[in-house]
């Protein structure tokens, strides 16, 4: 246990390590830049959704940098088909056969800027990569590096050209974040430093790929007692008997709520989950994979809205604190 204890310690100073290194590009956001670096740590695809120039690219390109692996970035517009994406067969006149050449998706970290705003056809390509870090292409599994997450940007629904995500899309990611505006203390830190570029720029890597790699086994250690198993089943169920969504949360749902708790619980140098974990990753890990009511939407309500409010009726767990 003393080995788990000490992993536990080191990752918990990585990960503050991580987080400084990607707030010196996104100011007054730690919150925000610790549930990337947990998603991450869970081995998840992250959603960033906000207006444009909140910050939405700039921590994706910041969370990247921070770490020495391979990534790439793709701008989806709606002529990108799925081959510039996933890659395209090519005849080789020399052996006479086709040979496959791998697109950006390729990578440990892929950076989907704007994807709301390439066509479905497009937005599907990813779906299998994205489930099983597997990509299959003339009848071949071709295996993504280890760690792979995908970073999709969007807009909201609602601004012009843009192509609402399907379902069985949205609930490939396991969180989805909002920047948000910073604080006037965070703008005015902002803009001193514009005089010097873009900060991202000049970010240096903390980790390497065979860290993170490292963390995430040492993530999976993490103990869930069956309490809270049963209080995870509990809120999934609760958002399912609403009355004002018309899908509830799936078992994939719990899923995600599971691994992403596990993955805070040692984000905080913890051998074992808390109710706390639950509750504080259960809004940006179930929110988006809930579909509302129209009578609930006209009333404004939203998901991070409902599924608070189903945290709040199942009783919580008491846990010891040895886990």
């Amino acid at each position: 246990m003393t080995t788990v204890t000490d992993a536990l310690g080191r990752l918990a100073h990585d990960v503050e390590r991580l987080c400084a290194n990607i707030g010196q590009v996104i100011q007054g956001k730690p919150d925000v830049i610790r549930n990337a670096v947990v998603c991450l740590l869970a081995e998840g695809h992250l959603l960033l959704e906000d207006v444009p120039g909140t910050g939405k690219t700039s921590l994706a390109r910041a969370m990247a940098s921070s770490l020495s692996v391979s990534w790439h970035r793709v701008q989806f517009t709606p002529d990108l088909l799925p081959s510039d994406v996933t890659g395209v067969s090519i005849y080789n006149q020399d052996t006479h056969e086709f040979e496959f050449r791998p697109g950006p998706v390729f990578a440990n970290i892929v950076l989907a800027d704007e994807i709301n705003r390439a066509s479905p056809k497009t937005q599907s390509a990813l779906l299998e990569v994205m489930e099983e870090g597997v990509l299959t292409a003339d009848g071949r599994a071709y295996e993504m590096p280890r760690p792979f997450m995908v970073v999709a940007t969007q807009n909201p629904i609602d601004m012009e050209g843009t192509y609402l995500l399907p379902e069985a899309q949205l609930d490939r990611f396991l969180m989805k974040l909002s920047v948000g505006y910073p604080s006037a203390e965070a703008e005015t830190a902002i803009l001193r430093t514009e005089k010097m570029g873009a900060t991202v720029t000049h970010l240096a890597p903390v980790l390497s790929a065979r860290d993170v790699q490292g963390m995430i086994d040492i993530v999976k250690q993490v103990e869930v007692s069956p309490a809270l198993e049963q209080y995870i089943v509990g809120v999934a169920a609760a958002t399912r008997g609403m009355s004002e969504l018309r899908l509830g949360v799936s078992p994939r749902g719990s899923l995600a709520l599971l691994r992403a708790a596990r993955a805070m619980a040692a984000s905080m140098g913890r051998a074992y989950v808390l109710p706390e974990d639950v509750k504080a990753m259960a809004p940006v890990v179930l929110a988006h994979r809930v579909i509302l009511q129209p009578d609930a939407e006209l009333q404004g309500r939203t998901g991070a809205e409902l599924v608070a409010r189903a945290v709040q009726t199942v009783p919580v767990p008491r846990i010891a604190p040895a886990g």
